[in-house]
């Protein structure tokens, strides 16, 4: 056990260094956890310390972000990092960010929005145990603040449902806080008696001991594994120990290295530990240009909600690859992802009603490009999953999100199932595609390219049916809208999309009778816009645009519009929207009491024509 403690000195010394070169940080919240990444890195875990994404290593994730930098000294120790790059932490020039990130190659998912690390680690867990049927395990330590967030209870409870005993999460029970001690301080038998009553095996350690550590990580049941560690926020600092009003904050010059001295004098010996390589079963993947195995089979005219063509596209996609995955959060029979599940039960993820945890689990499953998940349920509970979608983007993740029942035209529900906030929620993640298809075609046209496309794609589902506008040979490309209608006198162009699209259509039926010709598009994505083909429709209609959908005005179709014509001389954008919050009633009547309807189109159109 000599050489482990120069290991987890040697790691405190890293932490108490880089975060002292750097001027900002966390090094107390580091020393707690000296003990638990030497050994876990350097006798438990198997890995190939040269090549941090091998798919046969285990998994290692660090929820309490702010910890970084013994992260950061962990992959220097087991020589990944140059020593030397630990002292660039947090600077410009440098990968080690404040916060872990992807950029870095042992870093899977980026954290830093504490209670979402388990959850991924669950994705990473359910995946090694039910798909790739492999021999890595998947670690994950936690700060106890974390603790208060729910999400962290939802990843326990879906751990415990799945048996994941491939898992392990080491609880870093400090006791303090940024700002004040934890609730429960260090009543480590009441964290036990939460973790077992959520269905798992929990092991009370002193999170200082080397041997307590190696002893419970050796331990093997069959059920997940949570370690409960007293440790002592700012280890090893004499100052600083178990002291509040240190977090985030670097030594003092003077002290930094007093305490490194302190530290140093008391390692015996110098030797350094190798990283144990792994087992080599884990399968190779290959998730690239998945194609749909025939191309749709729809009739013009016939009618199909697209939540419906959305299950389907789905369930097809699932025989081109054994890597496409599904998730839902107990809407299957309304988002028809049921249709996935009964022709590929093992490919689908029941998640429950716990939506965030449902967007951290498909993060988990897509690492290290495993797996290509669909996530579904209604597009509404997509909101309360945003931090998870922000965090998911910032991790580079690849996930497919698919959000049904979207707007008033769902009808007699009311509003709290309807989307009507989604677009511009969606819209507002970096490097994220936005799809709203219109008919069956362009659904599983949709399917079929969100699934190669890298970031986060959005896919919006409408609850009514409409009628199929494309023919099945028809090619739909992200970012390329359709003119679903045009003749040479078209006086207003008109964006609609979903019920909105269908709509526009009726009410160009409706405004033949006064002899006004509409063009009508379709944008298909909504994020990337279809700027080039919006403008030039606009310039053939004397520069009038008219959009018209089923969200807020806030951040929707009419403000991506807005967004792409603006400052283009002569083009004038007139928006029609929902704007207020609705109430029950059946979906023609909500569409009328909104404007959204084919009357208040065929109303808009003739208003801007006499003027």
């Amino acid at each position: 056990m000599e050489s482990f403690e120069a290991t987890d000195k040697g790691l405190r010394i890293s932490s108490i260094q880089a975060t002292h070169s750097d001027g900002s940080s966390h090094p107390t919240s580091c020393c707690s956890a000296a003990e638990i990444m030497a050994v876990l890195f350097f006798h438990t875990m198997r890995y190939k310390a040269q090549d941090p994404r091998n798919p046969n290593n285990d998994r290692f994730v660090l929820s309490k972000g702010h910890a970084a930098p013994i992260l950061y000294a962990v992959w220097a120790e087991a020589g990944f990092l140059p020593e030397a790059e630990l002292l660039n932490l947090r600077k410009i020039t440098s990968d080690l960010d404040g916060h872990p990130v992807p950029k870095q190659a042992f870093t899977d998912v980026a954290t830093g929005s504490l209670g979402q690390g388990l959850g991924a680690a669950c994705g990473m867990a359910y995946t090694g145990k039910y798909f790739d049927k492999a021999s890595y395990r998947v670690y994950c330590l936690l700060g106890d603040g974390e603790l208060a967030e729910g999400s962290v209870w939802e990843a326990m409870a879906f751990a415990a449902i799945y048996k994941l005993d491939n898992l392990v999460a080491i609880l870093d029970i400090n006791r303090l806080g940024q700002s004040e001690p934890t609730p429960l301080q260090h009543q480590v038998d009441v964290y036990q008696k939460r973790c077992e009553s959520f269905g798992w095996h929990a092991i009370i350690v002193d999170g200082h001991s080397v041997e307590e550590l190696c002893k419970a990580f050796g331990q093997a049941k069959h059920q997940p594994t949570a370690i409960i560690a007293k440790t002592f926020k700012g280890r090893g600092i004499m100052e600083a120990e178990d002291k509040e009003s240190w977090h985030g904050k670097p030594l003092p010059k003077n002290m930094a290295e007093q305490t490194i001295q302190e530290i140093y004098s008391l390692i015996q010996s110098k030797k350094k530990i190798l990283a144990t390589p792994p087992q080599e079963d884990a399968p190779s993947v290959d998730i690239t240009n998945i194609r749909m195995p025939t191309p749709p089979s729809y009739k013009v005219g016939d009618k199909i909600a697209t939540r419906k063509a959305y299950g389907q596209a789905l369930a097809k996609l699932g025989h081109a690859s054994d890597r496409i995955i599904a998730l839902d959060g107990d809407t299957k029979n309304s988002t028809f992802s049921e249709l996935f599940k009964k022709e590929h039960p093992d490919r689908f993820i029941e998640c429950y009603i716990a939506e965030q945890n449902m967007v951290s689990i498909a993060v988990g499953c897509a690492t290290r490009s495993r797996t290509v998940p669909f996530c579904s349920t209604f597009a509404a509970f997509f909101t309360r999953a945003f931090d998870q979608i922000r965090m998911a983007a910032i991790s580079e993740s690849n996930i497919n999100l698919c959000g049904s029942h979207c707007g008033v035209s769902i009808g007699e529900d009311g509003p709290s199932q309807m989307a009507l906030e989604d677009l511009a929620m969606f819209r507002s993640v970096p490097m994220s595609t936005v799809f709203y298809p219109s008919d069956g075609v362009s659904t599983e046209k949709a399917v079929e390219l969100a699934a190669n496309t890298k970031g986060i794609c959005f896919i919006r589902t409408s609850r009514p049916e409409t009628a199929t506008i494309y023919n099945n040979n028809e090619d739909f490309q992200i970012g390329q809208a359709k003119v679903v209608l045009k003749s040479k006198d078209d006086q207003v162009t008109v964006i609609g999309a979903g019920v909105t699209l269908h709509e526009a259509l009726a009410a160009a039926d409706l405004l033949k009778k006064d002899k006004i010709s509409i063009r009508v598009l379709d944008p298909f994505t909504i994020k990337p816009l279809d700027r080039k083909l919006i403008l030039d429709s606009a310039r053939a209609t004397k520069g009038r645009i008219l959009t018209v959908e089923d969200h807020y005005y806030e951040g929707g179709i009419g403000e991506a519009v807005c967004a792409a014509v603006v400052g283009e001389p002569g083009v004038t954008v007139t928006r029609l929207a929902v704007s207020h919050v609705p109430r029950s009633g059946k979906p023609i009547e909500l569409l009328k009491m909104f404007g959204i309807d084919k009357d208040a189109i065929a109303q808009a159109v003739r208003g801007l024509v006499t003027k």
